[in-house]
């Protein structure tokens, strides 16, 4: 079972338990609804354009700034440089359920990881 959704201008494939990094959202209470929905795949492979309503309901889990992308520009013999850097914010969620013609398909429930102890290997 999955699903194709559209946020941020870009689109995902998202199933039930995927964690995934999209633009940045603002999350009103931890849960994020997305409504453009693209396309349905159900449980025998069917894909199908969801002509009814489909509910996918994601959890927010982080969010950040993707590494720092360098801007260098550069013109030989005429001792111009110009260097910029950019870090595009995301918020990470999991999504947690996908609904649509009757039927839920929830997310195996996952075991919260303590993120600020790192182990060393």
């Amino acid at each position: 079972m999955y699903a194709v959704i559209r946020a941020g201008g870009k689109q995902y494939r998202v199933a039930p338990g995927d964690v995934i990094r999209v633009e940045k959202l603002d999350p009103s209470a931890g849960t994020i609804e997305f409504s453009d929905v693209l396309a349905v795949a159900g449980d025998e492979g069917d894909i199908r354009k969801p002509a009814s309503e489909v509910k996918i309901s994601a959890q927010v889990v982080e969010e950040g700034r993707h590494d720092k992308v360098l801007v260098f520009h550069y013109k030989r013999k005429k001792q111009y440089k110009k260097l910029r850097g950019h870090r595009q914010p995301f918020t990470e969620v999991r999504i947690t359920e996908i609904a649509y013609d009757g039927k839920s398909f929830l997310a195996p429930d996952q075991k919260h990881k303590d993120r600020t102890q790192k182990t060393k290997q």
